[in-house]
């Protein structure tokens, strides 16, 4: 966003007075609010800030740990160590976790294809417990074994948005093995980027993806991308590992395995590796302005804590109500990373996934979904807001959108116009909207109001979230005052945060810790103009 449209934004919040305190848990049928008031934010916040260690020391404490840490954190501005000495794992925090507590057979991930039938039903639909999860991520982390992956070995994953990709980023995190997923809307070009930055050995595919009734070639861009890595003289990848989806016809070379049937001959069970605190968990690659993909770098159990926490507090995550999550993001993004799989299974609420785009065969198709599904937390982009907008009100208005309870935005600054569009016509006037800020860079939100404890206004995303000591400031890290304009800056580590740029420390420095600096104390700069009101 340029400058002068992030100016506008911020003056037409500024002119907007209507400000909206938070309904009774019982006026949008949640159980509860996990934070209800101002006052009981405060104090947590608080403590976040100034006893980080007590705070986030607490928590953790919910998660398994193989061994407990020796430290909360160590910190060496830029580098922060979290739960330093300790061992975990992310994929048993998210599942076996959940099995060995009893709740296996509760529902894990709620899945729906694009296609339907003459009667616009869905023609796949799938459900999966932590049981089938479990069984299924196992099975494929012996598959990736079995090829020779492992730990430390990065492995790509270019995959629509059906539920195997979630398996493969679980499977990946249960032996170790970080993970490079890519938008499957990218180029071969783009492929072959991440994949030789990466050195990835394996790429997991499918043979295509369903787009608005059509078929992306998903496996037919992985082919063009090897061609281009080989003439580059780039790593080579020695497994492509490839999910029949949409049954296209599809090119098949000395590379390919065949997922059906490397599945059928692995064994189900893998325990999960043991794995250091600071261990890397994923590579996500997010364009910068310029130059090449930037590798962000996120580890094992701080991005666990901060994305579950954050998942738990910002949407009222509390398991057996009856709840479902959807984010209608692609896991390709941070977004999906941490609010379609890190973040919500290790609340034990399910989490739905869509494969198609939110306009076919009919512009009521996500509401349809959140009707079929009784969706209770639905969190999207302001772009689809106003698309939806733009398409009318009589598609909302077709379907029973009452089990909603929390409405979320994310992605980009909303404007005032679509933020009241999507209170009145989706959220019945009643349900509050968490507009979420943060970063691939971030792991999860640094900026959001509480559904139940924060008074919300049109286009503003309000509060920290616990642990982010953010600020407006200038170049000399000075704090701006109020209704004047400055960097957006976090001041303290905090457990979700990048550890790096994955093959550059230099790029890691410039780009994020040498634009902001109080007393020779670098801060961490967003890139981003904001302003406090």
């Amino acid at each position: 966003m340029s400058d002068q449209n992030t100016n506008n934004a911020i003056e037409s919040v500024l002119q907007e007075n209507r400000v909206f305190n938070p309904p009774s848990a019982a006026e949008v049928g949640a159980s509860k609010w996990l934070i209800s008031s101002l006052d009981q934010y405060h104090e947590m916040y608080k403590e976040s800030i100034d006893s980080p260690e007590t705070f986030w020391g607490n928590i953790a404490k919910d998660f398994h740990w193989f061994k407990k840490w020796d430290t909360v954190l160590e910190w060496d501005a830029p580098d922060a160590k979290w739960f330093n000495g300790g061992t975990t794992n992310v994929c048993y925090n998210c599942v076996d976790r959940q099995v060995e507590q009893g709740f296996g057979d509760d529902v894990a991930i709620i899945w729906e294809g694009e296609p339907v039938d003459d009667s616009g039903a869905p023609i796949d639909q799938r459900t999966l417990s932590y049981k089938d999860l479990q069984t299924e991520v196992s099975k494929l982390a012996n598959v990736l074994k079995s090829k020779g992956i492992t730990k430390c070995d990065i492995v790509t994953i270019y995959m629509g948005m059906v539920p195997e990709l979630a398996i493969a980023m679980l499977a990946c995190a249960r032996i170790g093995a970080p993970h490079s997923v890519i938008f499957g809307g990218f180029s071969a070009q783009a492929i072959a980027d991440r994949v030789g930055d990466a050195k990835s050995k394996m790429i997991i595919t499918c043979d295509g993806s369903w787009r608005r009734g059509k078929v992306v070639p998903l496996k037919k861009n992985v082919d063009d991308a090897i061609v281009m890595l080989k003439e580059s003289g780039g790593q080579p990848v020695e497994h492509v590992l490839c999910l029949g989806r949409c049954h296209n016809d599809i090119a098949w070379g000395e590379l390919d395995r065949c997922w059906k049937e490397e599945m059928e001959k692995a064994s189900p069970d893998c325990p999960c590796e043991e794995l250091e605190a600071e261990d890397m968990l994923f590579l996500l690659y997010t364009s910068g302005s310029t130059g090449k993909p930037k590798g962000i770098v996120h580890t094992v159990a701080g991005y666990m804590i901060f994305t579950a926490t954050t998942a738990k507090y910002t949407f009222n995550l509390i398991p057996d109500t009856n709840q479902t999550f959807w984010c209608t993001a692609d896991c390709g993004w941070i977004t999906g990373h941490s609010y379609i799989v890190y973040g919500i299974l290790p609340n034990r609420v399910p989490t739905l996934m869509f494969e198609g785009g939110p306009d076919y065969p009919t512009p009521a198709r996500f509401w349809q979904i959140v009707d079929r599904h009784q969706v209770t937390q639905f969190y999207t982009a302001p772009t689809a807001i106003r698309a939806f907008m733009k398409w009318g009100d009589e598609h909302p208005a077709s379907c029973d959108l009452s089990s909603i309870q929390v409405l979320g935005t994310v992605g980009e600054p909303i404007n005032p116009e679509a933020w009241m569009w999507y209170r009145e016509k989706i959220g019945r006037n009643i349900c509050p909207i968490v507009d979420t800020y943060w970063q691939t860079e971030t792991g999860g939100h640094v900026l959001t109001p509480f559904p139940g404890a924060t008074p919300t206004k049109p286009g503003s995303c309000t509060l920290p979230m616990f642990g982010i000591d953010a600020a407006v400031c200038d170049e000399a890290g000075n704090a701006a005052k109020e209704n004047v304009g400055g960097l957006m800056t976090i001041r303290k580590p905090w457990p979700g945060m990048l550890r790096g740029v994955y093959g550059d420390r230099q790029r890691f420095i410039d780009t994020y810790w040498s634009t902001v600096a109080k007393d020779g104390e670098p801060y961490y700069a967003a890139g981003d103009n904001t302003r406090r009101d």
